[in-house]
């Protein structure tokens, strides 16, 4: 390890110390005798808007928002970026995905790196999220449980960077960002729909089919299995190509590819929320749902025909309406039904919240970057102010934020131009009011605070 990489974990390490009191990275109490289960369900491009308990004004989500009365709803909750292969590498590591280097961007369809060391990678033949970086399904395997994720994968075509090798026993799933939903193709000549390590062939709608694996896999622990699970359903919906279970035809094309209406999006999110039942279902008629952690959430904002409402902007911003995202968690006995929390959140601290449920210790070396919040909303604590730091990479398009407390700092850098916001979210959380001339003290110590923030999370590789 070089001296370009201690000074950063000590630095991360005082911030730890200094602003997170109490979160040490070990198990702290949480977990029950007998380790629950774990379901782990993320919708892709999933606007906060998008499900009728976060407010659809359309949407007929009847089984995700019986989460919302079975557990709780998270309505201050961020994923760590505003788009998909960053979030995910931020859930799976429960660090900033700015520790991996070059995941600060989706990876482009055909393993395309989007900017400079992104691009860099790719032509090494390294860009995904190495096994090595790996710390949930890697830490909870080795605790006996076993692992499995169907659906998007986005973190690597590399056969080095796949998922069998992160600590999952079982995949069948697609590797790039993007697939048809009846022809499980991307938009470039790679096998990207595999089953293990192996190309599938399939009929059906995928939405269906990635249900129909995760259904099969909880039936299969609930008949011969003893060991506690961890089950990650990925979905594709409802990330473009738009296509509802109806929509075979026309199949998209490049032209098409990105082209729908709030009609059809409907139509995919109600599958989408059929998903959600099958799996609630399945795990009640084994007896699994009294010991089984539930958790829905987004990856980042929605782009249109989505919906962040009331949130500012779309996905590929650090506008809220980027980053904030629906989070609901039921665990049956441990945690109060119904109730909603206000505290800040992110996709990291459900990381930290399921290695603590299941009673692991993180990995030496690999420290968490969130908290446990299911311990945090268990005990009933008080919300705490929260400092959380965002950066995102497209070309020379440069998105980097910074919240502390209720201030939020965001900065636009593309080429030689440069835009700053700053918003009070307590008291103006659609982000109206650009503060940043008025208030240049504030502006400045957040501005430091981010710079601060970016040499704590320097890549290590």
């Amino acid at each position: 390890m070089d001296i370009h990489t201690i000074r950063p974990l000590r630095f991360f390490h005082f911030i730890l110390v200094a602003f997170a009191p109490g979160l040490m990275p070990h198990a702290s109490g949480t977990a029950a005798e007998t380790p629950p289960n774990i379901v782990f369900v993320l919708a892709d491009d999933l606007g906060y808007a998008d499900v009728r308990c976060y407010g659809a004004p359309d949407a007929r989500t009847p089984n995700i928002d019986r989460l919302s009365h079975e557990g709780i709803k998270f309505t201050n909750c961020y994923a760590v970026a505003p788009q998909c292969t960053p979030s995910r590498t931020a859930f799976l590591t429960g660090r900033y995905p700015q520790r991996v280097g070059g995941l600060e961007c989706a990876i482009g369809t055909g393993n395309v790196g989007r900017y400079d060391d992104a691009i860099e990678l790719a032509q090494r033949g390294e860009l995904g999220l190495p096994p090595e970086m790996a710390v949930l399904a890697p830490a909870l395997n080795s605790a006996g449980y076993s692992n499995a994720i169907f659906g998007k994968w986005h973190l690597g075509y590399e056969p080095k960077f796949h998922p069998l090798d992160q600590g999952f026993e079982e995949f069948t799933g697609f590797l790039g960002g993007n697939v048809a939903y009846f022809r499980h193709h991307e938009l470039s000549d790679l096998d990207v729909y595999l089953r293990g390590r192996q190309p599938v062939d399939r009929e059906g709608y995928m939405t269906d089919l990635i249900t129909e694996d995760s259904v099969d896999f909880l039936n299969r622990h609930g008949d011969n299995d003893d060991r506690p699970f961890f089950l990650f359903v990925s979905h594709a919906a409802p990330h473009f190509p738009f296509q509802g279970p109806k929509d075979r035809d026309p199949e998209p094309t490049a032209e098409t590819w990105t082209e729908g209406t709030r009609d059809g999006y409907l139509a995919m999110l109600e599958s989408l929320d059929d998903s959600v039942g099958q799996l609630l279902k399945t795990l009640e008629e084994n007896g699994q749902a009294g010991n089984t952690i539930f958790v829905f959430a987004s990856d980042h904002g929605a782009m249109p025909p989505g919906l962040n409402t009331p949130w500012r902007d779309y996905k590929s911003t650090l506008f809220e309406g980027g980053i904030r995202v629906p989070c609901l968690v039921r665990w049956p006995g441990v945690l109060e039904a119904g109730k909603v929390s206000t505290q800040v959140a992110t996709l990291m601290d459900v990381t930290h919240s399921f290695l603590n449920a299941a009673g692991v210790d993180v990995p030496d070396g690999k420290p968490l970057d969130g908290i446990d919040i299911l311990d945090h909303v268990r005990h009933r604590r008080s919300d705490i102010p929260r400092q959380l730091g965002w950066r995102y990479r497209r070309g020379d398009l440069t998105w980097r934020a910074f919240r502390d407390g209720n201030h939020k700092l965001i900065v636009r850098h593309e080429g030689d131009e440069a835009e700053r916001w700053l918003f009070d979210l307590g008291n103006d959380p659609t982000e109206t009011t650009n503060l940043a001339s008025r208030r240049p003290d504030l502006r400045d110590r957040l501005e430091k605070q981010l710079k601060d923030w970016e040499r704590s999370t320097a890549p290590i590789r």
